[in-house]
């Protein structure tokens, strides 16, 4: 069992998504994570999906992906270089010395602080999800009111790309 992206290109039209997540949810396959987003052309959608299987799992996951009407490419990014990217927001307690703690922190993961109330702050990191794995253990799970992430999203290095 190995983590596998795939990235899709897709028409933007009601139910594709719909159709999608039912070919895995048919199947038994679980998504870890999708992320959809418009592209540069206003008629595709980008959607990225990780999951976990063998390789034989996911060729028959993206065979059926690719009978899909609404399908019109799609590459498991995994397989070759690319970049992968989660973005996570964490609402955290601050109290005394806390405060320059996260500040400390936020400098260390080379995150952002958003919001700053006289109890809270709202931090902003992106990376991989070990990079975001890590700055939840730092900040500890007492000190935490809230996380938001937003799943993988990915993209091939080079001049290769996912288009029409």
């Amino acid at each position: 069992m190995k983590r596998h992206i795939i990235s899709i290109l897709i028409e933007n039209e009601a139910g594709a998504l719909s159709r999608v997540a039912g070919l895995f949810s048919a199947r038994g396959y679980n998504i870890e994570t999708l992320t959809v987003a418009p592209t540069e052309d206003a008629s595709m959608s980008r959607m990225t999906i990780v999951t976990w299987g063998s390789d034989e799992i996911v060729e028959q996951i993206t065979k059926q992906l690719n009978k899909l009407v609404d399908v019109v490419r799609l590459i498991d990014i995994s397989e070759s270089e690319h970049i992968e990217r989660e973005l996570m927001l964490v609402k955290v307690t601050t109290h005394g010395s806390m405060r320059d703690e996260v500040v400390r922190l936020c400098d260390i993961f080379r995150g952002r602080i958003l919001d700053v109330t006289p109890t809270s702050y709202v931090i902003e990191v992106t990376g991989e999800k070990t990079k975001l794995d890590a700055v939840l253990r730092a900040l500890g799970e007492e000190n935490i009111i809230e996380v938001v992430r937003s799943g993988t999203t990915g993209i091939l290095r080079g001049d290769r790309g996912l288009s029409a």
